[in-house]
């Protein structure tokens, strides 16, 4: 008998509002930061905070997941011990971790799941790590379906996948551009973006062969039309990127995936279901281009070396595109359009444009039928195309309460004459189920008229909780007075909270296999190694040499190391790629250059990848 496949739709936090606002809106996981030692140094949440969204995540069966994925310095190690434990009493359902030193902590039994940082790009990876305790893995960004599927059949644990949001040019933990360049390390929650930045591309001469744009700056990831694909390759947990993303953001992209997502699994009954529970009512129509984006791409999932020709990188800015609207087709007075759209434009929408390989934009004051009043006068030309990047309509929308989460209740009544007992039984969606009982001095009488509606509306009126009546059985026939009625729900309803916190259920960390090899005997610096307690469980793990993380003080960066490792080609991108047979005479050792920085492309034609070291020169 096929086992049914829980289907995990995980959201972004940047704080308690943002988390319980992702759950309300559909999610089924949120992923967020303690106070120190997350990927994303400016999304920490205090103890207090993160308790609040357990609570309330819990509700629901929602998990919450906590993300201590930097790497780790050896005096850091006790205060990290602290923080997991003091997460553990909070009710953390798991942490996202990087720094293999904490599976050599004295932590509880919380529930470990590897980070992309871990760089999981193999099923050898991913069976080692499953292998030594954690539950839940978080595959590389850059894998196709068939590489997908591969790991998945290596593997007994849950896939976790990146399906929505921002990229790195480089794979996740093997960027160390910021730290040898601006001593700001991304291993450590820190990261400069220094792939955003503008560059130039020179040869060894400092010959100009492109001028200067954003390169390295990918458009984002959206994989909306993929989800089944990824289903059936074996991800069941759909992660959306964004732990710096404002609460309109975290709001329309969950509530556009949760439909997605529910759609697939009422198309398979009996195949799919999702990981929590409750239904969210959204009063608003989710639009992925409504929010930021630096327009889509859904990267590599379909095409290992991108054969097909489909740009996925953001040279020209790596600023949001926000929607296309349409085209002007005349100017007036210099602050006066006319644009052909269908899309309707308000006071306050903000609207962008490219002009002489420049991005910008302006406000719209005021729309008057056919002419859009603008904030500054501008000289532009006739089809001068223009994006919406910011919907004051629909930010508007999201600035207000858009969705309510319910859990489902069965509502029976029963009377008891022998013993003068009136009890109401409830059972919820969650499997609780409770009984609230009064007995009564004297003997209920039959009622003149009947009572049914009378005694439901009184029963279903549940008020500001997360419940809703589906199912309610009355004794119409019996006068019961209201009063005694909303007694039986008040504390039918606070033994049903109770019950749902006793009968949470929460996983614990797996064994570690303490005899399983590692799959290399050599680690080098990109492993981010910056530990004494991570070099202990390497080499117990059959590694021979351990070299330190570049983010150590003993490190001295040099030329000769890899500070970048991609599967995105800048000269594929530009149709320069030598395998192609473009025309254009690319020397073997280009250069991205601006004022500040020279970085050494080098082009691995064979495996279509492409490493990035500093220039010394």
């Amino acid at each position: 008998m096929d086992v049914i496949k829980k289907l995990e739709l995980l959201a972004p936090a940047k704080n308690a509002q943002i988390a319980i606002e992702a759950i309300k809106h559909g999610a089924d996981a949120v992923y967020m930061g303690a106070n120190r030692y997350g990927a994303r140094a400016m999304a920490g949440n205090s103890i207090d905070d993160i308790k609040q969204v357990v609570e309330f995540a819990h509700k629901f069966n929602a998990r919450v997941y906590v993300t201590v994925n930097t790497i780790l310095f050896d005096d850091e190690l006790p205060e990290v011990e602290k923080l997991i434990r003091q997460l553990y009493i909070i009710g953390v359902d798991a942490l996202i971790v990087q720094d293999m030193g904490i599976l050599r902590l004295d932590i509880p039994p919380i529930p470990l799941h590897a980070s992309t940082q871990c760089d999981i790009r193999d099923k050898d990876k991913a069976s080692f790590l499953e292998k030594v305790g954690f539950s839940q893995i978080v595959l590389a960004r850059e894998l196709t379906l068939n590489e997908i599927k591969e790991i998945s059949n290596a593997v007994s644990v849950p896939l976790e996948a990146f399906i929505h949001g921002a990229l790195c040019v480089s794979y996740s933990g093997r960027c160390g551009v910021s730290q040898a360049c601006m001593k700001r390390s991304a291993n450590r929650g820190m990261c400069s973006q220094m792939c955003r930045l503008p560059y130039r591309i020179e040869d060894e001469e400092g010959n100009v062969l492109a001028e200067e744009k954003h390169y390295l700056s990918l458009k984002d990831l959206n994989r909306s039309a993929s989800m089944k694909d990824l289903i059936e390759a074996g991800v069941t947990s759909f992660k959306i990127e964004g732990r710096l993303k404002d609460i309109g953001y975290v709001k329309n992209v969950v509530a556009y995936y949760r439909q997605i997502i529910d759609d697939i699994i009422a198309e398979n009954p009996g195949k799919y279901e999702r990981s929590s529970c409750g239904k969210s009512v959204i009063q608003f129509e989710p639009c992925l281009e409504k929010v930021f984006n630096r327009s889509f791409t859904s990267y590599f999932l379909y095409d290992r070396y991108h054969e097909n020709g489909t740009s996925i990188a953001s040279i020209h800015t790596p600023k949001s595109m926000g929607e296309f609207i349409g085209a002007i087709t005349s100017v007036r007075n210099g602050n006066i359009l006319q644009i052909d759209t269908n899309h309707e434009l308000v006071n306050g929408d903000g609207l962008s444009y490219f002009i002489d390989g420049a991005y910008t934009g302006f406000r719209v004051n005021k729309v008057q039928g056919k002419n859009v009043f603008i904030s500054n006068k501008v000289k532009l030309p006739k089809g001068t195309r223009l994006y919406r990047t910011f919907d004051k309509k629909m930010n508007d929308i999201l600035d207000a309460e858009t969705s309510r989460r319910n859990i489902s209740v069965d509502m029976n009544l029963e009377v008891s004459k022998s013993n003068n007992v009136v009890s109401l039984e409830i059972k919820d969606e969650r499997g609780n189920y409770v009984v609230s009982s009064k007995f009564l001095e004297t003997p209920l009488e039959l009622a003149k008229t009947l009572q049914s509606q009378k005694q439901e509306d009184i029963l279903k009126k549940l008020g500001s909780t997360i419940y809703v009546a589906n199912n309610v059985t009355t004794k119409g026939e019996l006068f019961i007075p209201s009063s005694l009625l909303a007694d039986l729900r008040r504390e039918a309803i606070e033994k049903l909270d109770c019950a749902q916190k006793v009968n949470y259920k929460y996983d614990t960390r797996m064994k570690e296999d303490e005899d399983i090899l590692f799959y290399r005997k050599h680690l080098s610096h990109t492993d981010n190694v910056s530990n004494r307690l991570s070099a202990m469980f390497y080499k117990s793990h059959g590694v021979d040499t351990v070299s330190n993380a570049i983010e150590c003080n003993d490190y001295i960066v040099n030329g000769s190391d890899v500070l970048m490792h991609t599967r995105y080609c800048i000269l594929r991108e530009l149709g320069w790629c030598r395998k192609s047979g473009a025309e254009k005479n690319i020397p073997n050792k280009i250069f991205l250059v601006n004022n500040k920085t020279k970085l050494i492309v080098e082009t691995d034609c064979k495996n279509c990848e492409m490493k990035i070291r500093k220039s010394y020169e």
